[in-house]
């Protein structure tokens, strides 16, 4: 259903910019979201011609409200909805080229997660003689 203006919540949801209305809401609420370079609330209306900047992890990604949808359709049709500007895919390539030479945070753990027996373990050791220190008794 086309209309000619919808709730900014409910159409970064059916553009599939996010994958629930509340955590479209929450990003807005969070200052995440700009409409024409103005921090908005999520109730906010958005009109075809609007400039919207979203950020992400790494980058701003800015895109143009081409069309108006308050149904979350497929992928296919979610992408008609708007058109990314070439400062945002440039950006985009940018951070995605440096995001592959970035260190996997799990590589500066040794072992990994400890397993049962070792937590166990752990537990033991750390436990070694609280009774005799924490003992609440007269003796």
């Amino acid at each position: 259903m086309m209309t000619d203006k919808i709730r900014v919540d409910k159409w970064l949801w059916a553009a599939r910019f996010f994958k629930t209305r509340t955590l479209a809401t929450d990003e807005v609420n969070k200052g995440r979201i700009q409409i024409n370079g103005s921090e908005v609330k999520p109730s906010r209306d958005i009109r075809p011609g609007d400039l919207l900047s979203i950020r992400r992890e790494g980058f701003i990604q800015t895109v143009c409200v081409l069309a108006l949808s308050q149904t979350r359709g497929p992928a296919s049709t979610a992408q008609l909805l708007y058109s990314e500007t070439p400062e945002s895919l440039k950006a985009k390539s940018i951070w995605v080229e440096q995001r592959r030479f970035m260190r996997e945070p799990s590589a500066s753990i040794e072992n990994g997660r400890p397993t049962k027996r070792n937590r166990r373990d752990l537990d033991a050791t750390n436990n070694k003689g609280w009774n005799d220190r924490w003992s609440a008794s007269i003796d």
